[in-house]
């Protein structure tokens, strides 16, 4: 960073700086019963234990008229590695979220699982539930490593449980080193021995901005790895792990109408061949982007930015001085697909497991589809483990032979089996972020607006033929990138209420962004715009092209 830079720091990094270790005013916050909100200051602050305070959009307006303040709620996050739990553990999730929150249980495109809703008099007594069941949310928002994400199915790879494993390894070496999680929410006292608090890694600072890392396992690619601040890419040879091919600097946020800011993948700098090494460099990589990051300007702080300002070259020599080590040639690899494998598989190990559509990642209890009641069936069962997908799915997973059928049938009786089965290809490949009525970035709705819009849009296709394309198609309330929509091959990225951007030429395997098409485009445009490109795309396409690979060529290339 240069000098300037250093004397120009953000509001944020004054406040993570005087924070005490991440504690800033939060009991304090907590005392006053008379808002339903934290101090200015401690919005920042509790990000790093894992919420994020929010309020609901739906009635701010009628509340300002009868002079009432937001009407103030928060979403906390949890911290699972790879995105597992056990039956017991869903089970408290259950009832946590239907005596603290609104009852959904939302999955997250980071592989993990948030609650919305909860009140400020409820944060304690939620987090202390989950610790009650062995579950925390420390270090899943905020300028820190968050939520780190691995190939979700096993039967996906012989050798998944030992690449799933670097998940839990690698978000226990990027634990800030803080008690301020268990003073506050869990009472801790603060101990004489305990008082030395120093934290190699993040030091009084922490990060730039946050930080994302997924470990992907070749051919299949659901984590999207490309989109993270670290990619690791497992390589495997004759069933045996050789190591991991190391990327860094991906990430999808933007800012309206600010060119500086775009949407990035992350470069391949190297190949690291154990454990030590991989474990070595993911850590120096976090300490180039904690000395190295724009801490001004906190829509330049991400790790894409450092590594373009500084240029691959230069930020990977910086690395390896670091590492003590010079990282090999990558390895070949390549993908073949990111879509999540619905249905039952079987493990090499002999275990079955069944991923079940959760549109949006809302589990809840529908009119047709009862997949939260389910899930506590089973979960009741005590026979399986619970895994979440970057694609917002579920999967029961870890069931033995003897327990498939008891299993299927609680599935099938709960709606789940023939909601997964009568989704269209584009409803199963779609993804949305929360947008409204809670995210306070949000420009447009998301997660409320695309079952109903891919409704609209499935008539289209099948009047040209392709309902049975899986076209992946996302959608974000802001350019923020929660909903991955422009590493898609049909993305859509609100601009205000009712409007969207329409980004169009991404492929299927997450190697390869798209670009912006059309501007602030409403519903029936959208509809429009999409019969007229489905119409070429069916009928110029060459056998098995794909539609994000047709209109790369057709029509991004020329723009």
């Amino acid at each position: 960073m240069s000098k300037k830079e250093s004397t120009q720091l953000s509001a944020v990094e004054r406040i993570k700086r005087e924070s005490h270790g991440l504690r800033g005013t939060i009991n304090e916050s907590l005392s006053e019963a008379i808002t339903g909100q934290v101090q200015e200051d401690d919005t920042q602050v509790v990000k790093f234990h894992g919420m994020y305070q929010q309020d609901n959009r739906d009635v701010r307006e009628e509340r300002a008229r009868k002079k009432l303040e937001n009407l103030y709620s928060f979403m906390i996050r949890l911290r699972l590695p790879g995105g597992v739990l056990t039956a017991e553990q869903w089970m408290a999730t259950h009832h946590i979220a239907g005596e603290h929150s609104t009852g959904v249980i939302k999955i997250t495109t980071r592989q993990t699982i948030q609650l919305h809703g909860i009140l400020k008099s409820h944060i304690k007594p939620t987090i202390q539930s989950f610790n009650a069941a062995r579950l925390d949310s420390i270090a899943t928002c905020g300028d820190i490593n968050r939520n780190v994400t691995s190939n979700a199915l096993p039967s996906h790879s012989s050798l998944h449980q030992q690449v799933h494993a670097y998940a839990d390894k690698i978000s226990t070496l990027l634990m800030p080193k803080t008690r301020a999680y268990y003073e506050i929410w869990l009472d801790e006292e603060l101990l004489e021995e305990k008082k030395d608090e120093t934290d190699p890694l993040y030091q009084d600072r922490y990060l730039p901005r946050k930080f994302k890392i997924g470990i992907a396992i070749p051919p299949n690619n659901d984590v999207d790895v490309l989109t993270n601040d670290i990619g690791l890419i497992a390589i495997i040879e004759n069933d045996i792990l050789k190591g991991f091919n190391i990327a860094i600097g991906g990430g999808l946020s933007f800012t309206h109408g600010n060119e500086a800011t775009y949407p990035r993948l992350a470069t391949m700098i190297g190949f690291t061949d154990t454990e030590e090494k991989t474990l070595k460099t993911v850590y120096e990589v976090l300490t180039v982007q904690r000395d190295f990051g724009n801490r001004s300007d906190r829509k330049q702080a991400r790790l894409k930015y450092t590594v373009d300002r500084l240029s691959v070259e230069v930020f990977k020599n910086e690395l390896e001085s670091r590492i003590g080590f010079k990282l090999e040639e990558s390895k070949p690899f390549a993908f073949a697909q990111r879509k999540d494998d619905f249905g039952w598989s079987q493990s090499k190990d002999g275990l079955w497991h069944y991923t079940a559509f959760v549109e949006c990642g809302r589990i809840t209890d529908e009119e047709n589809v009862n997949t939260k009641n389910a899930l506590y069936e089973i979960a009741e069962l005590n026979k399986s483990s619970f895994r979440f997908t970057c694609n917002q799915n579920v999967i029961v997973s870890d069931v033995s032979e003897k327990d498939k059928q008891t299993i299927d049938a609680l599935l099938s009786q709960n709606g789940v089996t023939q909601f997964t089965q009568i989704s269209s290809p584009i409803r199963l490949s779609s993804l949305a972020c929360v947008a409204f009525n809670t995210c306070p970035l949000a420009l447009a709705e998301a997660q409320r607006y695309i079952p109903s819009l891919i409704t609209k849009i499935e008539p289209l296709l099948a009047k040209h033929n392709l309902s049975q394309d899986d076209i992946v198609l996302r959608m974000t309330g802001c350019p923020n990138g929660c909903g991955r929509s422009t590493a898609a091959e049909i993305g859509f990225v609100g601009t205000a209420y009712g409007l969207y951007n329409l980004h169009i030429g991404g492929d299927r395997l997450g190697l390869r962004l798209n670009k912006k098409f059309k501007e602030n485009l409403n519903e029936d445009q959208i509809l429009q715009t999409l019969d007229e490109l489905f119409f070429i795309y069916a009928n110029e396409k060459i056998e098995n092209e794909t539609f994000g690979d047709f209109s790369f060529h057709k029509w991004v290339t020329l723009n």
